[in-house]
């Protein structure tokens, strides 16, 4: 079942007879998606990876990031965390828009939205019943999703800039 949230496109079983849980299980998968040279959708499994790094270290107390044995340059994270939040708000825009447009229950639009996100291909028997508006948000989370992810990272990655100047720190509380 893994296997077909990578974008497989196949369905050995009624993806829309399946329980709530196992669609969020599923929506995790997608959202997660394939490998970055592939030609799946979604945020991409080392862009995840690189996240769960940052957090392990950050929970040890290490200044730097590393994995595998070795160090992660510090904008890695930083690109990593700002893929995900806009992937996840783009998501949840979309499912917001879909609810606002049809009277279907939430589990069932966010496994459309992020199976689009992700190019998986995997329905829930939503999408055929949607408006035209909602196809449209669906094509454009699949254009998203495929390319989306990879042109902000590269934009991040092209945007880098050193300042001749440090401002004074500030610690905000945080949790």
């Amino acid at each position: 079942m893994s296997v077909q949230t990578r974008t497989a496109g196949f369905s050995s079983v009624e993806v829309g007879q399946m329980e709530p849980l196992s669609w969020l299980g599923m929506d995790v998968l997608m959202f997660i998606g394939a490998a970055p040279a592939g030609t799946g959708g979604g945020i991409k499994v080392t862009t995840f990876a690189v996240l769960v790094y940052a957090v392990a270290a950050e929970v040890r107390g290490n200044e730097q990031v590393t994995a595998l044995g070795k160090a992660l340059p510090a904008y890695a994270a930083r690109q990593a965390l700002v893929v995900v939040l806009v992937a996840a708000g783009v998501i949840a825009v979309s499912t917001g828009a879909l609810m606002a447009m049809s009277s279907y229950p939430m589990d069932r639009l966010l496994f459309e939205t992020v199976s689009a996100f992700g190019t998986v291909g995997l329905s829930v028997g939503v999408s055929t019943a949607l408006p035209v508006a909602g196809e449209l948000i669906l094509v454009v989370l699949m254009f998203t999703g495929r390319l989306g992810p990879l042109l902000l990272a590269s934009a991040l990655v092209l945007r880098e800039r050193r300042f001749r100047y440090r401002l004074p720190e500030e610690r905000p509380i945080i949790g």
